[in-house]
């Protein structure tokens, strides 16, 4: 099977009219070209979004800086999302900028590398906690300073994976923050709902991406979901890009508090075929 290019291989021209046009917001957690949010914020701005960006430190604002550049933002904040004050003041030079809101794309998480290795049992204290800090509850206080800005309404999504419901070799700790991430999805959009606020996430299947290569055997993974998904391919960030797309347009007005797969599928699989394995 030949493999598709990502996204990022392919130039995007930005065009007038799009899905997205006059729509202002912030795309967090990009830090390379090959980022599910990178990916995110290509399709945006290629369908006429105005998008802020965040980094954590100097190596990822190098790396983060000529991308956002190229789909002309003039708003890049760094942001630490342990920091509830650094999450406000990212809010605020967003609205000093903009006025108001209508998206946010959280495409944050973090645990300690070594964790995921082994068994889930050996997780230690601290890097629970840290995780379960970074990768879900800073979605929750990013939505509240957020909500305000959104004077229209908006959309807001994060990110899951299927090692939320299932268990996936490795993913440990993680798993378990994706699931009270995708809980946290539910919560917020029943809050936010009658303020005219979406809430989704996207949970996208194994991809070649820097936080995806912190998974010990994540080689296995990748060809099993290959493998074994109807669609028999895995996806590039294009595909991603297309979903949130969907769900931060008014194309989705009515869809809030959903966990959408973008997966080729394989979430619909129990057991594979025999001639499969």
């Amino acid at each position: 099977m030949n493999e598709q290019k990502p996204a990022s291989d392919a130039k995007v021209t930005p065009v007038t009219g799009g899905l997205m046009q006059g729509k202002r917001g912030l795309v967090m957690g990009v830090a390379n070209d090959r980022s599910i949010g990178w990916g995110i914020a290509e399709t945006l701005a290629a369908h006429g979004a105005e998008i802020g960006f965040t980094y954590q430190n100097e190596a990822i604002e190098r790396r983060l800086r000529p991308l956002a550049e190229s789909v002309g933002s003039n708003v890049i904040v760094q942001c630490d999302v342990e920091d509830e004050a650094s999450i406000a003041n990212v809010i605020d030079q967003s609205v000093s900028a903009w006025g108001s809101m209508d998206f946010i794309v959280h495409a944050i998480a973090y645990s300690d590398k070594q964790e995921l290795k082994g068994r889930y049992i050996g997780t230690t204290r601290d890097n629970f906690l840290r995780t379960m800090d970074v990768s879900c509850y800073s979605f929750t206080t990013l939505a509240r300073h957020a909500a305000p800005a959104m004077t229209n309404g908006g959309s807001m999504i994060a990110l899951s994976f299927s090692g939320s419901n299932r268990v996936v070799p490795h993913y440990n700790v993680m798993g378990v923050a994706k699931a009270a991430l995708e809980a946290s999805v539910r919560y917020l959009a029943s809050d936010l709902g009658g303020d005219g606020i979406r809430v989704n996430a996207l949970s996208p299947g194994p991809m070649r991406t820097l936080a995806g290569s912190a998974i010990s055997g994540a080689r296995h993974i990748l060809r099993w979901n290959e493998k074994h998904a109807p669609l028999k391919r895995n996806i590039q960030l294009s595909d991603v890009g297309g979903a949130a797309l969907y769900l931060l347009s008014d194309l989705s007005m009515g869809v809030t508090g959903e966990i959408h797969h973008v997966d080729s599928g394989y979430n619909i699989i129990g057991v594979p075929f025999p001639e499969d394995v």
